[in-house]
């Protein structure tokens, strides 16, 4: 899985946020808040990957236990699919 097209990140007031770009922008009419590790999983879904290897790149990256990290990944695919930003 990965993000879909014409979604890019932007800092506002000091926070990460998801904007909608080009015709995206008339489909997507929500706004996406991201905390750092939302930003890493983010970056992370730029490129084809799966659940697995996300735990797996989270669990490198930060000093968290596995049972948290699936948590983790499984509640943010479940955002972005809900607000249908995963192709």
């Amino acid at each position: 899985m990965k993000i879909k097209d014409g979604f890019i990140i932007r800092k506002v007031g000091g926070q990460n946020v998801v904007a909608a770009v080009g015709k995206r922008s008339l489909e997507f009419n929500g706004i996406i808040r991201l905390n750092e590790t939302g930003l890493f999983l983010w970056e992370q879904l730029k490129k084809d990957i799966d659940a697995e290897a996300l735990t797996a790149a989270l669990l490198e990256e930060y000093d968290i236990d596995e049972a948290s990290a699936k948590k983790d990944v499984s509640d943010f695919i479940e955002k972005l699919k809900e607000a249908d930003l995963l192709a």
